[in-house]
């Protein structure tokens, strides 16, 4: 069996508590429960200080999206933002294989996910208080959606509200989309923490 982390399909998203709220670091399983991987959150000491005196909102993040082998698989970054966010997805090799554009309406905010050369690949789009979101693709076709309802050997693990699983349910043409709109739907929990 591979053990590549865009290999699966189904993704379970939980969030670690720690205890200063700095860095968000969440672990993530495939649907038979096995850990495949983590998000982590990187800040500088310079932006743990800013994040006490600046709007969240505003300021650049870092998340890395890590392998079992600790090894780096996707980063998601935000540069400073004052309004719309334009977050960036690298791959393995430190390569842009996506751009995500974020807008906001009041609990329904709308990620659009873009290839490198600027066209629209999939939308992820949703009720944040519902906790309920859709993937569709750029001709709105649903390919997945986002949630908290647990299914077979996950109900059993998972029970607490931090927690939520991701499902494709399409193939890509393209391992560089697959891992741009994965890399942003695992860590929408995050990215509108983020931007609250």
């Amino acid at each position: 069996m591979s053990n590549h982390f865009f290999d699966y399909n189904s993704y379970f998203i939980d969030e670690k508590v720690n205890f200063f709220k700095f860095e968000n670091c969440y672990k993530v399983y495939n649907d038979q429960g096995e850990p495949v991987g983590m998000i982590n959150q990187k800040l500088s000491g310079g932006q743990k200080l800013l994040r006490l005196l600046l709007n969240k909102a505003m300021l650049p993040f870092l998340l890395e999206i890590k392998d079992v082998n600790d090894n780096v698989v996707a980063t998601i970054a935000r540069d400073w933002t004052f309004f719309l966010s334009k977050i960036t997805v690298t791959n393995a090799d430190g390569v842009v294989v996506g751009i995500v554009r974020q807008k906001f309406k009041l609990f329904k905010p709308t990620f659009k996910i873009y290839n490198t050369s600027e066209e629209l690949i999939a939308e992820i789009s949703g009720d944040w208080k519902a906790w309920n979101f859709k993937i569709q693709d750029a001709s709105n076709n649903q390919i997945g959606t986002i949630n908290k309802k647990w299914a077979g050997a996950m109900q059993e693990i998972f029970t607490s509200a931090d927690k939520y699983n991701v499902n494709m349910n399409t193939d890509f043409a393209s391992m560089e989309n697959k891992v741009a709109i994965l890399a942003g739907a695992i860590t929408i929990d995050m990215v509108l923490k983020e931007s609250k």
